[in-house]
């Protein structure tokens, strides 16, 4: 007849069996969930992958998990944030014009494609373009919110914060820092209400510029993004005027 000690000791293993098959189901589970969630981003379209190319005035150049698009004698740099789950090559078509207008810009590849999950992303990126001396932050949507955390702690080292369908959760109010927000009539997606109570995050000089007819998703070229208004302009409008309303506004300051 088994023991007492005995009886314990199987009904232990016997339990120890039973929680280390419950927790791999869970991991198998959260695996799954996280392979799923992955795998529901917002891609670069045709159009953006077709900006990847070098050309006569802008070389692509890939290094570790960025995509910088490099104009001849650079007037500055700026580094960029994507969206939240959007992939960071659909903004291709907005860098390009902006390096068009002499900004060596740089996309910067998230984990998930979400900014949240690397806000420090942008950390020894300016070192692999010693020749740039002047550099700006920027983002969209919740890309923009994470550039505005980075150069929060890093006001010394960025001239400007650019922010695109976005807002800042961080207080810059008492920075120099030099900031522009752009957004759409027709954006949807952006939450107005958070937009308007973060505003007074930004500095006295914050310039605010707004696409007439503009949604959330053309600030990329990734399709329609759920949520978001019908925009009535085309995504190639939108990449004009916010490259040039950038550029102008980088140049006269």
């Amino acid at each position: 007849m088994p023991s007492f000690d005995m009886i314990r000791c199987l009904i232990m293993k016997k339990r120890i069996k039973i929680a280390l098959a419950t927790v791999t189901v869970l991991l198998i589970a959260a695996a799954a969930a996280v392979g799923i969630y992955a795998s529901d981003y917002y891609k670069a379209n045709e159009t953006a992958v077709n900006m990847l190319q070098n050309n006569d005035t802008i070389e692509i150049q890939y290094i570790d998990d960025i995509v910088a698009f490099c104009p001849q004698n650079a007037h500055a740099g700026i580094i960029f944030y994507p969206g939240g789950k959007v992939e960071y090559t659909a903004y291709a078509p907005l860098l390009n014009a902006l390096a068009e207008n002499g900004f060596l810009t740089v996309a910067v590849k998230m984990p998930l494609n979400l900014a949240v999950l690397d806000v420090n992303a942008a950390d020894g990126i300016k070192q692999n373009f010693p020749e740039i001396e002047q550099w700006y932050m920027s983002g969209h949507s919740l890309g923009g919110s994470m550039a505005a955390s980075y150069v929060a702690d890093h006001t010394d080292e960025y001239e400007g914060l650019i922010l695109l369908a976005s807002y800042s959760t961080a207080d810059l109010s008492d920075t120099d820092i030099k900031v522009i927000s752009i957004y759409g009539t027709e954006d949807m997606v952006l939450n107005m209400e958070n937009y308007k109570e973060n505003y007074s995050n930004l500095p006295g000089n914050t310039e605010e510029f707004i696409i007439e007819d503009g949604c959330h998703a053309y600030f990329g070229s990734y399709g329609k993004q759920a949520g978001d208004g019908e925009a009535k302009i085309t995504p190639q409008q939108q990449w004009e005027f916010t490259a040039e309303t950038i550029s102008e506004w980088i140049y006269t300051k």
